[in-house]
């Protein structure tokens, strides 16, 4: 082993080592102490036995000591944890069926992005078609906070679909203003229908998020909005965005078309519309673990058992 016979019976006689006399001994005392004043944690103790007993212990050292005993200080006054409550005002007509979208103006979805140069704050309110991906309206708010862009917006909206016949499902997140009794009173005689993501799911509004996304990265790098000074110039280069947008901008999910075209195409004809909306199926799941689900059980289906392989039933001796 590499060690001399006198090293190894120096260490077989050395005794217990110091530390472990001062382990037994706080081990000791904390329990002890716990036993008698079990209100306590462990810095008072660690405190009592300074005073009391008149030996050193480190908070810390206390502290590993109730960690070993498996000690916590106690009290009659208990936690009261209990799960969230969901209560959500209008439920989720969408969940993750966007894609079964078949005409213009059947949902539109709304959400709030703030937009942040060095020089200026503002809050802007779009509204989207997601069949199109037109932005209906877009309002800028005065002041932050503001509630009034949201309003405006949607009035502008129920304007813009006042010769709409069919029912139309405004997709919001659940904020203060999305969830008030003057925002929704104002669709009450329309045809309009409510529907609301979840608490804490912003993938519940996927095509609101990513428009909101793409538009900012545009406004800084092919607009240079942060080059304005001052919020009119701002709503300025806003504007002639929307324009563009609307206009001339290719867009991807609707085959590079401009969503205004898009729009002209589809009335005159020429998309045709698909009855999808009308059959999805509602749920909460997530759609990559419906289709994992599906892949798996698409691959239990096509596995096939070779006809040589021989089963218990099936042995002869």
């Amino acid at each position: 082993m590499g060690v001399s016979r006198s090293g190894y019976y120096k260490w077989r006689d050395r005794g217990k080592p110091a530390y472990e006399d001062k382990r037994t001994q706080v081990l000791a005392f904390v329990e002890e102490i716990h036993a008698k004043h079990p209100s306590h944690g462990y810095r008072w103790v660690a405190a009592y036995i300074r005073i009391n007993c008149h030996v050193k212990f480190s908070d810390n050292y206390v502290y590993k000591a109730f960690r070993y005993l498996g000690i916590q200080s106690e009290t009659k006054h208990k936690e009261h944890s209990r799960p969230r409550r969901v209560k959500d005002k209008y439920p989720n007509l969408i969940y993750t069926t966007w894609e079964t979208v078949d005409r213009p103006r059947q949902v539109v979805v709304s959400d709030m992005t703030a937009i942040k140069t060095w020089w200026l704050y503002v809050e802007v309110t779009f509204y989207f078609d997601v069949f199109t991906k037109q932005i209906l309206s877009w309002k800028v708010a005065d002041r932050r906070g503001d509630r009034l862009q949201y309003i405006n917006g949607l009035k502008a909206v129920i304007l813009e679909l006042k010769d709409n016949q069919e029912p139309t499902i405004l997709h919001t997140d659940q904020g203060s203003v999305y969830a008030s009794i003057a925002y929704n009173e104002l669709i009450e005689e329309t045809c309009i229908k409510r529907s609301m993501s979840r608490a804490g799911k912003p993938t519940d509004n996927p095509v609101n998020e990513s428009l909101n996304g793409w538009i900012k990265e545009e406004l800084f790098t092919d607009f240079r909005i942060d080059d304005c000074r001052d919020r009119d110039s701002l709503v300025e280069v806003l504007s002639r965005y929307v324009d563009y947008y609307n206009k001339q901008r290719p867009c991807f999910a609707i085959g590079y078309d401009t969503p205004d075209n898009y729009y002209r195409r589809f009335k005159r004809g020429e998309i045709p519309r698909k009855d999808t909306f009308s059959k999805r199926v509602l749920t909460e799941e997530p759609k990559f673990v419906r289709k994992r689900k599906a892949k798996k059980e698409e691959t239990i289906e096509n596995t096939v058992i070779p006809d040589d392989v021989s089963t218990p039933e099936n042995e002869t001796d």
